[in-house]
């Protein structure tokens, strides 16, 4: 098989590549006794595995991996993702022997240098929240949520305020939020957002009664917006007995400038994957540390690191705690890139992010407001929601805009979310890109604006230079093909 250049397709599944005898790898000799098969029922006589030669797998799997559009190759500006760019120096330090060849079950004395990472990270992340307490368990951002609301639910109880079964969560919250409420045992109320985007406080004082456990606010919002009723808010929440949980999610755009616990927050998660820079693509691997006012330390979940007067670390479990929420001591890869990147940045650089990706995202929603409609007119945080109703108008929906971006070499935004902003895109430049990468990205929207006048078709069937043009979404979510078959000759 050949493609356009002639050379032999490196592309092609390593099954159509199988040639009989030819041999990729010699497995050694077992070192350990054989074990049994399990029962022959359960075993396949016919499950043929490809036989390829080293270079063959080799060309297989580099050629895939310069299909992948990923940060280190272009510019990403997924919507509340932070998809920025993680310093090698972060994997560096992960990798080394002492941290990646130490074993999670290994006695506290053999693993001091560990375990007083994590404290350290620990009170980082305490500091930079404005909270009293940290657990690093918790292992991405709905698990960190989780975790919060299972402690706030934890909490009420302890009390004796079996009463409160509801939990407010505003229209423009982070979609897992509903999801992990409801997972705790709490009925999910939703409280619209007012005519700037803020959370609605006419809303929220009719379900500020004795049966709110609390409110889930997302800040800054999925809108891109400070929502800045946010102290009414805390104060509104408080006044009936509830508690007020923080998706830290998008703390990129207050490092340094604003901490929950001071705005009135009594629990927060933050995403480490996002914020404190680790690769996240794939689904994973993610770190969702849940940090929390005094009152609620003694429901964090275990373990949390604990050091003595003598300076000897430990793990430890808060006296009510809601128990393990996972296995051994959360990612600890992943919060040893956290470290780094905190440590390598301090206060000032830490201040910069949020500096940058602020003026990021403003920069480019000045330059494409008038083109692409802004529903909440006012200064953004760390991300810019537009929506694409003037171009649907001309037969081109934001998915097609999307898709077209593709072809001049950039990321999608987000689309489609958050909810209640039709046609929407959702950017976030983060502070990694340069003037000059954003400029483009700019330039690509404006032409696409033009396309869908002049040409919509060309929109509207993109992307058209990518390695898989126009995909049946549809079809592949509801009859997935999962098996190998034989190319047709």
């Amino acid at each position: 098989m050949l493609n356009k250049g002639g050379n032999r397709d490196t592309t092609r599944l390593l099954m159509d590549r199988s040639v009989p005898g030819r041999v990729g790898v010699v497995t050694p000799g077992l070192d350990v006794p054989a074990a049994p098969l399990p029962d022959a029922a359960y075993l396949r006589d016919d499950l043929p595995l490809p036989e390829v030669s080293e270079p063959e797998v080799v060309q297989y799997f580099t050629s895939l991996s310069q299909l992948n559009f990923s940060i280190d190759t272009h510019f990403y500006p997924l919507g509340s993702c932070t998809m920025k760019y993680n310093p090698k120096i972060n994997d560096e330090v992960a990798f080394l022997p002492g941290f990646a060849g130490i074993h999670p079950q290994q006695p506290a004395e053999q693993s001091q240098g560990a375990l007083e990472l994590l404290y350290r990270l620990q009170d980082f992340l305490t500091e930079v929240t404005g909270m009293a307490a940290t657990s690093l368990a918790t292992l991405a951002g709905a698990h960190g949520e989780l975790g919060g609301v299972l402690m706030m639910r934890a909490y009420h109880l302890a009390r004796g305020d079996s009463g409160r079964t509801k939990m407010g969560i505003p229209d423009s919250a982070h979609g897992t939020n509903p999801a992990s409420a409801a997972m705790a045992g709490f009925d999910v109320v939703t409280i619209p957002s007012d005519a700037d985007g803020n959370t609605d406080l006419v809303a929220l004082r009719e379900i500020a009664t004795d049966d709110l456990a609390g409110v889930m606010i997302t800040l800054p919002s999925t809108l891109g917006l400070f929502d800045t009723n946010i102290l009414e808010v805390c104060q509104i929440v408080h006044e009936c007995g509830g508690l007020v949980y923080g998706d830290g999610a998008n703390m990129n755009a207050l490092l340094g400038r604003a901490k929950l616990g001071e705005l009135g927050f009594d629990v927060c998660h933050l995403n480490l994957h996002k914020t404190f820079s680790t690769p996240h693509g794939g689904g994973g691997p993610g770190a969702g540390p849940v940090c929390c006012v005094e009152n609620l330390a003694p429901y964090l979940a275990a373990p949390v690191v604990a050091v003595n007067d003598a300076g000897e670390y430990s793990l430890a479990e808060p006296d009510q705690s809601i128990g393990k929420i996972s296995g051994f001591h959360g990612n600890f890869g992943v919060l040893v890139r956290a470290y780094t990147y905190i440590r390598t940045l301090g206060a000032a650089g830490l201040l910069s992010i949020s500096g940058n990706a602020v003026l990021n995202a403003n920069y480019i929603m000045e330059s494409l407001k008038d083109i692409y409609e802004l529903p909440y007119d006012r200064t953004c945080m760390h991300e810019v929601v537009f929506s694409a109703d003037r171009q649907r108008e001309r037969g081109v929906s934001g998915l097609e805009v999307a898709k077209r971006l593709l072809d001049y070499g950039f990321h999608a935004p987000t689309m489609y979310f958050p909810l209640i902003v039709h046609e929407a895109l959702m950017i976030e430049p983060t502070e990694s890109e340069t003037m000059e990468t954003l400029d483009a990205f700019i330039d690509a929207l404006r032409l696409i604006d033009s396309e869908a006048t002049a040409e919509p078709e060309l929109v509207q069937h993109a992307p058209h230079t990518t390695p898989v043009s126009r995909l049946d979404e549809a079809t592949a979510a509801r009859r997935p093909v999962l098996r190998w078959e034989a190319a047709a000759d």
